[in-house]
């Protein structure tokens, strides 16, 4: 009862549109910075508190979405499913070793404001799997309260494997809490548009729009590889599913799922659009409805390649070198981690810190990259959500087509043996 209340209360503030609250914010910001400088280095404030907004709910966020997400998780026994599970997985996997391709080709900076003690890179390979691993048996409650997110992810996952087999009450309840932090960290990022006034105001006051400069070319690099992954990629994987011309279905999905989900900005809130498609398309009802809901949540190759190419870009910025090996690694985790991203606008970059943590940058600065990703979340998060949810139907599709020619071709053999 309650919490219907709190529901009640704040339903009227999480209502409105996020987008054009953040427009008017950086429009405002931007004139405040030119007219008034003074007063634009006072507003920087109203970024900083936003920051350490951030910086407050993620660890929670991150160990309760992605413990209630494998505790509450079930998937055996449905048809097709297993094919569908190995596209989201190596889709998310290929897109974030593709961002750290482009991130690497078309290096991006960032303005940072940061301090000596913002980064302690990495000696070498051996020193990196060292912190790896001291950061993964961290004690929990440490991990969390010096956001630890490598103990913290490690931790989520072994609860939540462990808690699978647990009552069915005992993981509603992880659910209501996750629920809980995602309702918490609406009403945080509800806040972007004052941060993003603040942090705008305040850049331009001090740098003028020399700062804008690597935005815009962050934000090429990734709308241009989710353009890729959406019109390349992505095809190529379903032509290897169905041996088929792939652009029509593709082509298909990004028009009738793609630009509501670009406006909605949210995959769960496109879950009843990418139904209506699959029934549409006369797939399988058992596997549809359990593939769809799932892929909301797993499948976030959008997801993977906002938090990989941020993430380079403000290493880039700090001027650390990227081996082989990290980036792989980097690919690994960011694949994991954005499976467990916040459905809500802004969830991915809540897993920066995560990634940013295995090149030890520290949290200040960590969020300072999570608060350029609000300035252009305008543009990132519609095109993210829009490559992620599209992509739910794809798969789902190319994985029952490729069932269906599997059975044809089964049904033949026996027909050719017959006739011979």
């Amino acid at each position: 009862m309650q919490m219907q209340r709190v529901f009640k209360f704040a339903l009227p503030f999480l209502k409105g549109s996020l987008v054009r609250q953040i427009v008017i914010g950086l429009v405002l910001g931007t004139a405040l910075g030119l007219t008034w400088p003074d007063a634009a280095a006072d507003a920087g404030i109203l970024g900083t508190l936003f920051v350490s907004a951030l910086k407050g709910v993620a660890p929670v966020l991150v160990f309760m979405l992605v413990m209630s997400a494998i505790a509450n998780q079930q998937v055996a026994g449905a048809v097709h499913m297993k094919p569908i599970i190995a596209l989201y997985l190596f889709g998310t996997f290929l897109a974030s070793m593709i961002a750290v391709a482009a991130s690497l080709l078309f290096p991006s900076t960032l303005a940072l404001q940061v301090t000596d003690a913002a980064v302690s890179a990495p000696g070498g390979i051996a020193e990196v799997v060292r912190n790896l691993l001291l950061q993964a048996v961290d004690n929990p409650v440490h991990a969390l309260g010096n956001a630890n997110y490598i103990g913290i992810l490690v931790w989520a996952v072994a609860m939540g494997v462990v808690l699978r087999s647990a009552k069915e009450e005992t993981r509603e309840v992880l659910s209501d809490a996750a629920s809980a932090v995602s309702f918490i960290v609406r009403i945080v990022i509800r806040f972007a548009p004052f941060g993003v006034f603040g942090i705008v105001a305040s850049t331009i006051a001090e740098t003028g729009f020399d700062a804008f400069a690597g935005y815009v070319k962050v934000l090429a690099v990734l709308v241009g590889t989710m353009a890729f992954l959406a019109l390349v990629v992505n095809p190529f994987l379903v032509w290897l599913c169905t041996h088929e011309n792939p652009y029509p279905l593709t082509l298909m999905t990004l028009r009738d799922s793609g630009v509501p989900a670009f406006f909605t900005r949210s995959s769960a809130a496109n879950i009843p659009v990418n139904l209506g498609i699959c029934r549409r398309l006369g797939l399988p009802e058992s596997t549809f409805s359990i593939s769809i809901p799932v892929g909301a949540t797993i499948n976030a190759q959008g997801a993977a390649i906002t938090i990989t190419v941020l993430t380079l870009a403000g290493v880039t910025t700090l001027g650390i070198p990227v081996d082989l090996f990290t980036a792989v690694l980097l690919s690994f985790a960011t694949a994991v981690c954005a499976a467990g991203a916040a459905g809500v606008p802004g969830g991915s970059l809540m897993l920066i810190p995560l990634a940013c943590g295995l090149f030890g940058v520290d949290q200040n600065a960590a969020m300072q990259v999570v608060a350029v990703g609000f300035i252009i979340g305008v543009i990132q998060d519609s095109c993210e959500t829009a490559l992620n949810s599209s992509t739910d139907v794809l798969f789902t599709a190319a994985a029952c087509r490729r069932a269906e020619r599997l059975a044809a071709g089964e049904t033949a053999e026996p027909r050719a043996r017959k006739t011979a």
